[in-house]
């Protein structure tokens, strides 16, 4: 009762001043009508508490961003000829989006390859000089130095090939890069050069091609509830996910939530001494790129439970001002009571109840099991400690046969 007191005599203050003259009248009735000076009870229901395990999630504000954002350049230098894309408009991974004047580098293919068949033929006579002197060696007709110098001569010609080998490779590579292409799937984004611009290779940004599928969700996780968390999950009160894979979800702006779930990838170690945070990332699916890079929107985290706890729909937590408290349906003198109790509530739970969705409060500390919660009727209890009976039993008015 010390308990009660402390937490609730400003309430029954209050509650006591106004309602003077409502008991008294009260009093005045027959008292045939019920206790408390014929005080007919409130009518009320009840739920009985029993401990349970509850999804835990967490909601958090963030923002979007690419899974990857490409700046586009060009790797050689030239002329830009043509823009092989409209911007904003989808682009897949190896489209051509710029195309440089390919004249020089085709120029420069031939010259090459042209290299490379001279280069073949010197060795082709290289090998014959070898294969010549050979014979004529072992005859003394010709001297070792003779065969040595041939035998070099082979030797220098085959570098040669490979040589030119690597120079057709290297225009064919140019010739490649003059076809400026788009590394991943995404979406192109404007042109900051246009057609007819020399461009000294890549230094000078084309465009960016932002991949949004997936997409990243970026968020940040206060200090304070992870510290929370990390002390119930010692105690055992909470089970968090293996490895802080949380299951995310993303709701939108009007409130409702997106198709595709995805699933948290990176947290940082550190905090940010301004905010107080460390960053999250999760990736989610956006095949249909509904979601944009930069768009605000909520993440719920998911995956994590709450053990050995008490659920109490949120229209039966009231508020004192000072607190919150929940009314329990308990034994009084002539009957049952509302008698108040002070509660304290975690996070917000939906549950799917014969009734539809219900929210809920978590509550970790004032209940325990067996109580009988009011969770309807509370309108019609005027003060702490008025009798109470359950709905569909209410006693008979006086008179009444």
């Amino acid at each position: 009762m010390g308990k009660y007191k402390r937490n609730f005599s400003f309430c029954v203050k209050l509650t006591a001043v106004s309602l003077v003259g409502f008991l008294t009248a009260c009093g005045e009735q027959s008292p045939e009508g019920g206790g408390m000076g014929g005080m007919q009870p409130a009518a009320v229901e009840v739920r009985t508490m029993q401990s349970q395990t509850v999804p835990f999630a967490l909601e958090l504000p963030a923002t979007l961003s690419g899974s990857k954002e490409v700046e586009i350049r060009a790797r050689v230098a030239g002329i830009i000829e043509s823009r092989n894309f409209e911007e904003g408009d989808k682009v897949e991974q190896g489209q051509s989006l710029f195309t440089l004047d390919l004249k020089p580098f085709e120029v420069e293919v031939a010259r090459t390859q042209a290299d490379l068949l001279a280069a073949q033929a010197r060795l082709e006579s290289a090998r014959r000089d070898v294969k010549r002197l050979t014979p004529l060696r072992k005859q003394n007709s010709v001297s070792q130095q003779d065969l040595d110098n041939a035998m070099s001569a082979e030797e220098i010609a085959q570098a040669d090939v490979k040589s030119a080998e690597a120079k057709l490779q290297d225009a064919r590579l140019n010739l490649e890069y003059a076809r400026v292409e788009s590394p991943v799937n995404g979406v192109a984004g404007r042109e900051q050069v246009s057609e007819g611009t020399y461009v000294p290779g890549p230094d000078v940004l084309l465009t960016q091609v932002t991949q949004l599928d997936p997409i990243r969700i970026r968020f940040g996780l206060s200090e304070r509830e992870q510290l929370a968390m990390r002390k119930d999950a010692e105690n055992g009160l909470l089970t968090l996910p293996k490895d802080g894979h949380w299951k995310t979800r993303i709701k939108l702006q009007d409130g409702s939530f997106y198709e595709h779930v995805g699933e948290v990838n990176f947290r940082d170690v550190r905090i940010n001494t301004m905010t107080g945070t460390s960053e999250l990332q999760a990736i989610v699916p956006n095949p249909d790129f509904k979601l944009r890079p930069g768009q605000f929107v909520r993440v719920v985290l998911e995956g994590a439970s709450r053990e050995n706890t008490f659920v109490v729909p949120q229209r039966a937590v009231l508020d004192s001002g000072t607190g919150k408290y929940v009314y329990l349906m308990a034994k009084g003198e002539q009957g049952s009571i509302a008698q108040p109790a002070p509660v304290e509530v975690g996070e917000w739970v939906r549950q799917e109840t014969a009734n539809g969705i219900e929210n809920s409060w978590v509550i970790h500390k004032g209940l325990k099991t067996g109580d009988q919660v009011i969770v309807d009727g509370m309108a019609h209890i005027f003060f702490p400690g008025m009798p109470v009976v359950l709905a569909g039993q209410q006693p008979a008015a006086a008179g009444a046969k």
